[in-house]
């Protein structure tokens, strides 16, 4: 605030400088939606290798095809992910405890027949042996195959009293990854497990066994939007840019007017990318090239498109589940890996394809592209996967689905589409602290400043056209775009323009012969 002198003296007065930093959002976090063995059901959560997936979901499974996205993403260099968990039916195992007369229910933490493997120990051996209400239990996850622990978690005084801070449900909630309290609690301690002849606890198994339910359709997938259940579960996530919906089961492609359509849907309203892949049918050149505009108008047409990127053909990869022999694969999880390593090493700027977009552990592609192949579906708006001598497996397309030649869309390319939504996510983020300042020159100003400046860091970084900041942005918020009647309404106009890099698709070597030159 002004300084109001009352002395004869100096007076030190901080002026604020109006710069408020606007910081670029991450661009490549990647949501998968599918089934796993274990885990949080319809909860997005944040994984950043295939191991924190191993540790929270379960290791490779046959009939969970995310699993193995998931897996290539990080194969192909992807750091960040959201993982949602959906499934068909699927229960938790329960354990249950003899209290005296009553019993303790434990439930599996998630539903699966993981749980199946869970035992548990309850000794009296507690701080207060004459508290009848304490108890230590321990819960161990074991091998199916060995018997041998996997995890062990141990729970030391634990109570069946509602008041005590160490009130078993409450303990569990906060502290277990294994198991939780089913229904109510009794009011007597559960009873110590009997000893076998060496003097060691015998534990108790399930009572009931879990299932991994039935396999995956649409529903369970595209879930609900006020239940926040499937596809909307991405709701309680701050941030996501790409997402990726691998098939229902190895056999069932999702449902491209159901499911994918509501995933274009949603990418559109929350500025992310949908990687879609090649439904089975499509078995050769032909089916892709007639299938590709079937796609585009099952999810929504050319709006929704420029939101979304087809990639063929499937990928012939090792399945570690059968002795690493040859099976096929979509390739949403490696593209996406392949967007995230490119980010990195180059910037959103950057057509994900090229020689630099190599896929890794690919043994072959399902369907051999030529030239003429590749001729035929890039026109159409359709991403091809080509195998050369030299490069090995790369990705040689960059366009969304609505760059098909006929489209002239101006969203044609993937670089100019994610640099936009980079921009719009990040300015959006960071010009929360606008709203409610007094709408006249004074914040104009600061707009221009503070939006200015991240633009010009980004043409520094070479996100755009042009060799001066004039020919490849501007920035303009003042009384021509914010006019009296927008101030009477309470609205604030900032107009950001820029130059974009597109990719060179075509390169064209003009060559001449030069003969019997004159000399004059």
């Amino acid at each position: 605030m002004p300084v109001s002198p009352t002395y004869p003296g100096v007076y030190i007065e901080e002026v604020p400088s109006g710069v408020r930093t606007i910081t670029g959002v991450a661009t490549s976090i990647t949501a998968f939606i599918g089934r796993a063995r274990r885990g949080p059901v319809n909860d997005p959560i944040r994984i950043q290798s295939f191991t924190d997936y191993q540790r929270t979901f379960g290791d490779l499974w046959r009939e969970s095809t995310m699993s193995y996205a998931v897996s290539h993403y990080f194969l192909h260099g992807g750091t960040d992910a959201l993982i949602v968990r959906v499934h068909n039916g699927a229960t938790a195992a329960e354990i249950t405890l003899s209290a005296g007369g009553d019993t303790l229910t434990l439930a599996a933490s998630s539903p699966g027949a993981w749980g199946d493997n869970l035992r548990a120990v309850v000794d009296h051996d507690t701080k207060d042996t004459s508290d009848t209400s304490l108890f230590n239990l321990t819960v161990t996850e074991v091998d199916p195959a060995t018997g041998n622990p996997v995890a062990t978690e141990k729970f030391l005084n634990v109570s069946v009293d509602p008041t005590s801070r160490r009130f078993v449900t409450k303990v569990l909630e906060e502290e277990s990854t294994l198991v939780e309290v089913s229904g109510a609690v009794p009011s007597t301690r559960p009873d110590a497990n009997p000893l076998d002849p060496n003097g060691n606890p015998i534990p108790t198994a399930p009572s009931t066994n879990g299932s991994d339910g039935s396999d995956l359709t649409d529903t369970e997938v595209t879930g609900d939007a006020t239940a926040r259940t499937g596809i909307y579960a991405l709701d309680k996530a701050d941030l996501f840019n790409l997402l990726c919906i691998p098939p229902l089961t190895r056999d069932t492609d999702v449902g491209t007017d159901t499911t994918l359509a509501a995933a274009a849907k949603y990418c559109k309203d929350r500025r992310a990318m949908l990687i879609l892949d090649p439904p089975s049918s499509w078995k050769d050149v032909g089916d892709a090239e007639t299938g590709i505009d079937s796609l585009r108008s099952d999810i929504g047409g050319a709006n929704l498109a420029i939101n979304a990127a087809a990639y063929f053909p499937r990928l012939k990869m090792a399945d570690p589940l059968q002795e690493n022999r040859t099976a096929e694969f979509v390739p949403c999880g490696a593209v996406a890996g392949i967007f995230a390593r490119t980010d990195a090493q180059r910037g959103v700027w950057k057509a994900p394809a090229g020689i630099e977009a190599s896929l890794a552990g690919v043994r072959e592609l399902s369907v051999k592209l030529t030239d003429g192949d590749n001729g035929r579906l890039n026109p159409k708006g359709l991403n091809c996967l080509r195998s050369f001598q030299a490069y090995g497996k790369v990705v040689w397309g960059a366009r969304t689905l609505a760059g098909e030649d006929r489209l002239a869309s101006e969203w044609k390319y993937i670089p100019v589409r994610r640099l936009a939504l980079f921009i719009e996510e990040s300015l959006y983020r960071g010009t929360q602290w606008v709203v409610f300042e007094p709408n006249d020159e004074p914040l104009w100003a600061q707009i221009r400043l503070n939006v200015g400046a991240f633009m010009q860091g980004l043409f520094r970084q070479g996100a755009f056209q042009g060799t001066s900041p004039r020919e490849a942005y501007f920035v303009k918020c003042d009384k021509e775009t914010t006019t009296q009647t927008d101030i009477d309404r309470g609205i604030v106009n900032i107009l950001v323009g820029f130059a974009p890099l597109k990719p060179a698709e075509f390169v064209i070597i003009k060559i001449q012969q030069i003969a019997g030159q004159i000399e004059t």
